[in-house]
């Protein structure tokens, strides 16, 4: 009886455990094959319906990294406070995608057309797995690899976990033979073979890092394979001539239009958008959830992570640490406003500019990545996402030759200086980074060892360039630096109590106060010099019913968004436990890094 209800949880999670965007897929479990899989348009409408790619809601992805607080009851933040068990973590040990995928590559060799059309869209069949099976390797590492579906009575389904190595192969040999055999011209909005090629890269350069770092996995002397291998990938869509960093010679605007494109198709760094239009019934707007305070805001740590315009770093500054909001984006990396609301930014349809608004648990900074400054609706929900960018490519480039150690001054200049120049930075000088690294991220990150330098400079370029994008947190634990993860998010710094201005005019818009005292009924506030009431703010500590929260109300402090204690424990927390009910139907099924 156990084989028939672990058969029937093994199919149904297709249903139970999916997306809202999952659910209109193609009835695979109901196709007979004699009677479907005969035609190329049998073969495209199933593949078709495992389409399945990141949205605009991606910009709020970054909750669980260091790049921001969130109010959102995260698992990772879950963990980190001591509140996670196999018990309690039941998700992430689903199948039934798998499945699905399993069944077409069993069964689209019966189709009358030929070797390349076959090849094709089995090669589309594996890139979808090797993504399904690269997200339970970040979670599990140790994941049962199945190659084909499973029926009622499979010893299969009592199988153990086969080995990380075993599996990270498998999914390259599926990278590998979709790269080779995906067509490069494609419906537009679909994967083909240069979005493949980009998954390849990512996956390759994940690996091998994670195998450098991580000495619990015991794989570092096959780590290099992997990064040469994302080398090799993305070389060859380097020589390829299709790609070229969107620059149009505007710094202060080309990175913000890639995120807020009414079209990305014919963007020449844009290897994969999912589109988006009004017309065609394709509609999303994220601008409630990406701006001001309903779940996450940027972290003063990413703020200071961006280098000043000359290239010189902001932490090199005096008083770097307690520089107000209005002076900590002055003569800073173009991205930096283009990425956060900075002072003066007017936000449709005002006509005057922006006031940071304060609020307990949140940092005071507002994200403008994927957020549409506009009022019509067409606008809002037709914005198209860049799924991949050419910029990850020559940043993975950069970086796996740096580990390699084998990273040339020519091949800086032809992947992370070509994105530095689109911001209107100064390039990148290798044996400059390697002579004088940044000793407080070199503090951050550990032991890095040689190249230490530019590999930090190159980490830094990452988290610049991709803030929101979904990738800080893989790259935290591929470098092993979850450690970053412990420290909580600060805000806006402020000396303590008192009279601001947030919007750089030198007129203060906002005050202050003691969280013992009574804000004043609106005709009986205190206006500024140009006749407009201050906003006003109760301030206190941590966990009392004020407004904004400072560590130091007197002496001033950055805003401090939360009072818990984290604790990162290694190697465990770079994993999750299977779910305990899932072990219990399967006891050959073990948790491993100590769940």
């Amino acid at each position: 009886m156990k084989k028939y209800i672990i058969y029937i949880l093994f199919i149904a999670i297709a249903f139970t455990a999916c997306k809202k965007s999952d659910l209109d897929r193609f009835p695979q479990t109901s196709i007979s094959p004699n009677l479907f899989f005969n035609t190329e348009n049998d073969l495209s409408s199933y593949v078709n319906g495992l389409l399945s790619m990141p949205d605009r809601y991606s910009y709020l992805n970054d909750q669980s990294s260091d790049n921001v607080s969130t109010t959102a009851n995260l698992e990772v933040k879950n963990v980190m406070i001591g509140n996670a068990t196999a018990q309690n973590i039941t998700s992430g040990w689903d199948w039934g995608r798998l499945r699905d995928i399993n069944y077409f590559l069993e069964n689209y060799n019966k189709a009358k057309v030929s070797a390349d059309i076959k090849n094709h869209y089995a090669g589309l069949a594996k890139y979808y797995r090797a993504m399904f099976y690269m997200d339970k390797i970040k979670r599990f590492s140790d994941v049962p690899w199945y190659s084909g579906t499973l029926n009622p009575g499979d010893k299969a389904l009592y199988k153990a976990r086969d080995p990380r190595a075993l599996v990270i192969d498998s999914v390259m040999a599926d990278l590998d033979f979709a790269y080779r055999h995906v067509n490069e011209s494609v419906p537009s909005g679909t994967p083909g073979k240069w979005a493949v090629a980009a998954f390849y890269v990512r996956s390759a350069l994940y690996e091998g890092t994670y195998r450098k770092y991580h000495a619990e996995l015991n794989l570092a002397a096959s780590a290099n394979a992997f990064l040469q291998t994302a080398v090799n990938i993305a070389g060859d869509m380097m020589t390829s001539g299709k790609f070229a960093i969107y620059n149009t010679g505007n710094p202060n605007q080309d990175y913000a239009a890639l995120f807020s494109s009414q079209d990305l198709t014919a963007n020449s760094e844009v290897i994969l958008a999912n589109i988006f239009d009004m017309s065609k019934n394709r509609s999303e707007n994220v601008n409630g959830v990406v701006f001001g305070d309903y779940e996450q805001a940027p972290a003063k740590d990413l703020i200071q992570a961006y280098l000043m315009k000359d290239g010189s770093r902001f932490t090199d500054q005096p008083n770097y640490d307690t520089t107000g909001f209005v002076q900590e984006f002055k003569n800073r990396d173009p991205r930096l406003r283009q990425t956060i609301a900075y002072p003066g930014w007017i936000q449709a349809p005002n006509t005057t500019p922006y006031i940071q608004k304060l609020n307990k648990n949140f940092t005071g900074y507002h994200q403008l990545k994927g957020y549409v400054n506009s009022t019509d609706q067409a606008t809002l929900n037709g914005v198209d996402f860049p799924v991949y960018r050419y910029a990850e490519v020559l940043l993975s480039y950069a970086e796996a030759l740096a580990e390699l150690g084998t990273l040339t001054q020519q091949q800086l200049d032809a992947s992370v200086n070509l994105i530095r120049r689109r911001a209107g930075m100064p390039d990148l000088n290798l044996a400059q980074a390697n002579s004088s690294p940044d000793l407080i991220l070199q503090q951050k990150y550990g032991n890095i060892g040689s190249n230490a330098g530019v590999i930090i400079e190159i980490r830094r370029e990452r988290r610049v360039e991709f803030a929101f994008e979904n990738l800080r947190y893989d790259d935290v634990m591929r470098w092993h630096a979850g450690k970053l993860l412990a420290q909580s998010p600060r805000g806006i710094y402020f000396p303590g109590l008192g009279k601001y201005d947030l919007t750089g005019d030198g007129i203060p818009d906002i005050i202050l106060i003691d969280e013992s005292q009574t804000i004043p009924p609106a005709d009986q506030k205190e206006k500024n010099s140009l006749g407009v009431p201050l906003i006003y703010y109760r301030t206190g500590t941590v966990g009392s019913d004020a407004t904004v929260y400072l560590q130091n109300v007197n002496t001033g402090s950055a805003i401090v968004t939360e009072s818990i204690v984290r604790d990162f424990k290694e190697p465990k927390y770079y994993y999750r436990p299977i779910p305990q009910q899932q072990v219990l139907l399967n006891p050959n099924l073990k948790q491993i890094f100590g769940w």
